[in-house]
């Protein structure tokens, strides 16, 4: 088998001696969308990029901000003003550059994000508004894309890995979300523990390590240290739902 890698396989000894190289060239295959790349985004890329995912696909409408640089580790002061998306491809390509980075500024909508859902093996939710999310639950449902949810607030976190068809919708496993009010408050850490698990999320729907919260609700509560999960029931109701809307 050819690995396709420009740089050493060097790079990755450690994660090979775990999964193989038939799971890392699983990686190198995979194109993983990662829509939102603030707290929550530019963790798990960072993370998808050093393992070597061989595509990774960045949205974000916002620019960088001085609130971002408690907890967005891409960005430094050099950058407020800068598109985020921009930014992010630039400095991960420089961590890694055998993945090829693909950055794109533009709004959540259906129009921008679907011809983008299309080409992904995994999505990863890094966005801070439930019509946004919803909108992209919608679309890999309708693509039957897996998608992995995560949500922040203060100390706490929320991460699911959705399977349509297998699994609920996120509109199902939230009823009725409302947008907390601006700004959200966050501490820094928060992001980086949940970032950091929706990229192990990926990384194990993409080489079939390990099990994902497939079926599961895991809520982090970093404040007292718990982290809780939830068993998720599948219905008919959800399936048919979701068909409709897709």
């Amino acid at each position: 088998m050819a690995y396709g890698y420009a740089g050493n396989m060097e790079r990755y000894d450690r994660q090979l001696r775990l999964w193989g190289r038939e799971a890392q060239e699983k990686l190198r295959q995979a194109t993983v969308l990662v829509v939102g790349v603030g707290g929550l985004g530019s963790i798990a890329s960072l993370y998808l990029t050093l393992a070597g995912v061989g595509h990774l696909i960045l949205v974000d409408r916002d620019a960088v901000e001085p609130s971002n640089l408690n907890r967005q580790v891409l960005y430094t002061e050099e950058d407020i003003g800068k598109p985020k998306a921009l930014v992010a491809a630039e400095r991960l390509s420089k961590l890694n550059p055998d993945v090829r980075i693909e950055a794109h500024v533009a709004t959540v909508s259906r129009e921008t994000i679907e011809p983008l859902v299309k080409r992904a093996d995994v999505v990863i939710d890094g966005l801070d508004n439930w019509s946004a999310r919803l909108v992209l639950d919608e679309l890999c449902w309708k693509h039957r894309k897996p998608f992995v949810h995560a949500g922040i607030h203060g100390m706490y976190g929320q991460l699911t890995t959705i399977i349509p068809g297998k699994t609920p919708c996120l509109r199902c496993i939230v009823r009725n979300p409302r947008d907390p009010q601006r700004p959200i408050p966050v501490v820094g850490v928060t992001p980086g523990v949940v970032g950091t698990l929706a990229a192990t999320e990926a990384i194990k729907l993409i080489t079939g390590y390990g099990e994902t919260l497939a079926g599961h609700l895991l809520i982090i509560d970093l404040a007292n240290m718990e982290f809780t999960k939830i068993k998720l029931e599948v219905s008919n109701e959800c399936i048919e739902a979701c068909e409709k809307i897709a």
